[in-house]
């Protein structure tokens, strides 16, 4: 295993940010979830849409680059079986027991569902609930659906590992294969917007959700590519100020648009601003802005952060359990604090604040020491580690 610490830590950061991602999607305006803020804000969209852009995208690369950084070509089948349960019981666990308070706060908060998370538990367990034409399909994987998609494109890769290690050799290091790995991702990105995207929306259902898969599974195929290739981390790092320059264009361009959109000017339109193709332009600067903040992320990550900083490794073991944790207790929290209306600014910091003493009392205080929670949560067992011959017995 080569442990890359700007690898370790980016997952940290990306998690994080998944945090404040879900909190603020209490507040965002005009954006579904599973409970609703009357303090709403629509320029909340803006940062959203930024982040949003590259964060699921940087954990499935990352995920990848994992697995291409272990080592597992001559244990294949056992890292299968291993990442199966580390992947399959945290999300068995979550849908059973994690997932089921949440979804009891937005049936009572948008069907008007009146019972205890005792009384629905059984129907949460059997069919769902339906009002007014409305059904609540489950038991469902809600934020958890990550896993459940990490798990097939991780067998998947495994079957493909001898195409993909001949592949990893086509890839020299030359100016050519870099600009290639600078466009063409670009150029399937794009495709995926503009033909699959508008007949396959996203579910995260799985086996409909086509877009998601298409975007999904080859930049996690790319990452495994690419994790032993110093040459392209050296690229990407010498690059960063280039590549964040252009990230930061594109998404001004997609944003501007987005902007315009909604507050059209009060003026005549020129004759050549109507002849644009102004969808496919800012389609083009979505994906641009997604691949580039990408290798942005990498090099200024290889930069700054491969390095072993002293929280890195208890953040790297916490960050699976405040991930299954995070969007219940956010949820929950913001069922108890909306009818109080105390106003945003209370409102939100009690809600992320409580979100994260409620991970990280969870996680310190009872997961990571109650050995058979650790597998439920992503943490691999500690193992009994027996005295030297010659050290002294412990006492307590």
């Amino acid at each position: 295993m080569q442990r890359r610490h700007d690898i370790d830590a980016l997952r940290v950061i990306a998690f994080s940010l998944l945090i404040l991602y879900h909190a603020a999607m209490v507040y965002v305006a005009g954006w579904d979830f599973h409970i609703k803020s009357s303090y709403q804000a629509e320029w909340l969209q803006y940062p959203m849409i930024a982040l949003n852009r590259w964060r699921m995208p940087l954990l499935f690369m990352i995920s990848g680059i994992a697995i291409g950084l272990a080592g597992i070509e001559g244990r294949r089948w056992r890292f299968a079986g291993a990442r199966s349960l580390r992947l399959l019981m945290p999300l068995v666990f979550g849908m059973l027991l994690v997932v089921p308070p949440q979804t009891h706060v937005q049936v009572s908060a948008q069907y008007g569902y009146t019972g205890t998370l005792l009384h629905f538990y059984p129907l949460y367990l059997t069919h769902g609930l339906c009002r007014a034409g409305q059904c609540m399909l489950t038991p469902t994987w809600n934020h958890l659906w990550y896993l459940a998609y990490l798990l097939p494109y991780t067998l998947l890769l495994l079957l493909a590992t001898p195409l993909l290690q001949q592949a990893r050799r086509w890839l020299l290091p030359s100016p050519r294969t870099l600009a290639g790995l600078v466009i063409l991702p670009i150029v399937w990105l794009l495709s995926v917007r503009l033909w699959l995207a508008p007949q396959f929306p996203e579910t995260h259902a799985l086996f409909d959700d086509w877009a998601v898969h298409a975007e999904s599974l080859p930049l996690f195929l790319l990452g495994y590519l690419l994790a032993t290739h110093v040459w392209f981390w050296d690229a990407v790092q010498r690059l960063r100020w280039i590549t964040l320059a252009l990230a930061l264009f594109a998404i001004g361009v997609e944003l501007g648009l987005r902007w315009i959109s909604h507050y059209p000017p009060s003026g005549p339109i020129p004759d050549w601003a109507m002849l644009l193709p102004w969808y496919l332009i800012e389609r083009i600067a979505r994906v641009i802005y997604t691949w580039i903040a990408l290798l942005t992320l990498f090099g200024w990550a290889r930069a700054l952060l491969n390095r072993p900083f002293h929280w890195l490794p208890y953040c790297t073991e916490a960050v699976f359990s405040w991930y299954i944790l995070h969007q219940t207790l956010i949820v929950v929290l913001a069922y108890w604090l909306i009818p109080m209306r105390l106003g945003a600014g209370i409102e939100a910091s009690l809600v992320i604040f409580g979100t994260l003493a409620g991970c990280l009392v969870l996680h310190e205080c009872l997961i990571r020491r109650v050995q058979w929670l650790r597998p439920l949560f992503g943490l691999k067992r500690e193992r009994t580690r027996l005295p030297l011959p010659d050290a002294p017995p412990a006492i307590g």
